[in-house]
């Protein structure tokens, strides 16, 4: 996302897509508010009781009875190796 908002501010002469119009600093924020996510789409993010320490997360899913979803990854967050 922020490399698309880079190459956007870095030549504001690009077109719009489809269209032959300049792109203007409305219509980038207009642009930028169709890409965020929208508020329903964020709802997961505190509905999920998220832990960061395993050990802690284990001791309370046994507790629960419940399972443990693990997300794990190698390298950046931002896929930046």
């Amino acid at each position: 996302m922020k490399s698309i908002l880079c190459v956007l501010l870095a030549f504001p002469a690009i077109a719009v897509a489809g269209s032959s119009e300049m792109l203007t600093e409305s219509k980038l924020a207009t642009l930028h508010g169709n890409i965020q996510p929208k508020a329903e789409e964020l709802v997961w993010r505190d509905s999920i009781p998220w832990r960061t320490d395993l050990w802690a997360a284990r001791r309370e899913a046994a507790t629960a009875g419940k399972p443990i979803f693990l997300w794990e990854m190698d390298g950046h967050p931002l896929g930046c190796t």
